[in-house]
């Protein structure tokens, strides 16, 4: 879930929760509408086993919907983030575990509010109709894998901006994002087609971090189509925290940035000052 965080701190524990418990109500309706399984909930997030691709990708765009169809609560709006990956599990005292787990989950972070995310070697498996609405977006590095994973987009809700791109060879024309981060006076700005931004305690870089933590060269930022993408280099691991979103720790893998968040370095938001704020911003025009 998307904005759980915000939730709790603007209407309380009980409110919120009884929120989040509706949310998830309407996650195991929609999952168990398709031949799903609830294999366990995780707080803000629920992880679930399918019988075949179709299945998942009808699933979460069931889940969009009813998650919308839902009340605001104060000033807030639940959404979802969903990643899912088809492969081998191993199944052990009501539990899944393994590799296809794991890049699900990355996929699922990799995702902004109300997306689905699959990779390419899913897509590749779904019906014919279920996947003339997929279009491949770019590849991101995962822990623990060799070669980098190649992502795409289910477009569940038709807009004009997409409907040309889906089932066609012609890519949609990049929206115009500018990145911007700011660190203690220090700021760096990229716009589409600039090169990478790197990040560390060494010299070279362009932000120079000044917590022993940090890596000398620990992470690069770079534009994928529409997208910015960190990438981790480091020895102890970056944390990105997103507005109203959970931190996330990165070990030589990739996250797409969005909106506004933080970057800490080495350690966790909570246990340092050296953060870098970042801003994804819509250039007007």
């Amino acid at each position: 879930m998307s904005g759980s965080t915000k939730l709790y701190d603007s209407v309380g524990d009980t409110a919120a929760f009884e929120a989040i418990g509706a949310c998830i109500d309407r996650l195991r309706q929609s999952a168990e509408a398709d031949g799903g399984r609830v294999v366990k909930t995780m707080g803000d997030e629920v992880m679930v086993l399918f019988p075949s691709p179709d299945a998942a990708a009808s699933a979460a765009t069931r889940m969009h919907t009813a998650v919308e169809s839902l009340p605001t609560v104060g000033s807030n709006k639940l959404a979802l983030r969903i990643g899912f990956h088809t492969g081998p599990v191993v199944q052990r005292d009501n539990d899944v575990f393994g590799d296809t787990v794991n890049v699900a989950s990355r996929l699922a972070d990799q995702a902004v509010r109300g997306q689905i995310l699959t990779s390419q070697e899913t897509a590749a498996l779904l019906g014919g109709f279920i996947r003339n609405w997929t279009r491949p977006l770019y590849s991101i590095q995962i822990r623990g894998k060799a070669e980098e994973v190649a992502i795409c987009e289910i477009v569940w809700r038709q807009s004009p901006d997409v409907t040309e791109a889906i089932g066609s060879s012609v890519a949609r024309k990049p929206a115009p994002v500018t990145l911007r981060l700011q660190y203690h006076g220090q700021e760096a700005m990229r716009r589409r087609g600039q090169d990478a931004i790197m990040i560390g305690r060494g010299p070279d870089c362009e932000l120079v971090i000044s917590d022993p933590k940090a890596s000398r060269q620990h992470c690069t930022i770079e534009r994928r189509q529409d997208r910015y993408v960190l990438q981790d280099h480091s020895t102890n691991g970056t944390y990105v925290t997103a507005d109203g979103e959970r931190e996330i720790l990165l070990q030589r893998e990739d996250l797409t940035l969005s909106g506004h968040g933080s970057i800490a370095f080495g350690q966790p938001r909570a246990s340092t000052t050296d953060i870098v704020e970042y801003f994804c911003e819509q250039v007007p025009g």
